[in-house]
């Protein structure tokens, strides 16, 4: 058996599950452990059978350092597996969504400020984190110095919120928004928000193309 284990809930838990329906025929046993420790904690309780394989979607970003801690420990773990333990190469779900190219067509939002943050943010992501380093743009700046507590994690999530803040595209709920998988796309403003209109109406047709985008497919590429 082939398992992915994710920490994510809701929405992202459906997303995997979607993946592994439009993708893997359903080939794949999608789990969520709810946590980073949960993952965790479930990969130290592996018992691996010789035909089992795991595949673990662990949110891992640099700039958090229990984060980090966490990764070392996984890591340790699945050096020692044989192969049969695999990490995702994965910052989070909502990157994968931010990093979708289709987003802000698709969500027709027009918040052209954040349109821009979003590409200056994109432009600097490296090695598991934003490189506040090389940002030169002013707003961006603002953007991310008005963060409590920083880490690039808590950056995706919040600007995923900004392009996703209409419900039929939201991210945040027990499922995905339902423009994103059903055969459906709210063209009309709804409560004063925009919304696009994706060039295939189809579900399964709008998921593939998201599947099939360069950050996820690079992220799956693994999964055989």
């Amino acid at each position: 058996m082939r398992y992915l284990l994710t920490e994510d809930t809701g929405a992202g838990l459906h997303f995997w599950k979607l993946v592994n329906q439009l993708f893997f025929n359903d080939a794949l046993v999608v789990e969520s452990k709810e946590s980073n420790q949960g993952l965790l904690d479930a990969v130290l309780d592996l018992n691996i059978k010789e035909d089992n394989k795991y595949y673990i979607a662990f949110d891992y970003v640099v700039d958090n350092q229990d984060i980090r801690n966490k990764y070392r420990m996984l890591k340790s773990i699945t050096d020692k597996s044989d192969g049969k333990i695999v990490i995702l190469d994965m910052i989070c779900f909502e990157y994968l969504i931010l990093a979708f190219d289709k987003l802000v067509e698709w969500t027709g939002t027009g918040k052209t400020d954040k349109i821009k943050i979003r590409e200056k943010v994109l432009g600097v992501v490296e090695n598991h984190r934003i490189d506040l380093s090389r940002i030169d743009d002013e707003k961006t700046l603002q953007y991310i110095a008005g963060f409590k507590r920083y880490s690039t994690e808590r950056v995706m999530k919040s600007l995923v919120g900004e392009f996703t803040q209409n419900e039929k595209w939201s991210v945040k709920g027990t499922l995905m928004g339902e423009c994103w998988y059903k055969d459906c796309c709210v063209s009309e403003h709804t409560d004063n928000l925009r919304c696009g209109k994706p060039e295939v109406e189809g579900g399964d047709e709008k998921m593939r193309m998201l599947i099939q985008s360069e950050t996820v497919r690079d992220l799956i590429e693994v999964i055989h």
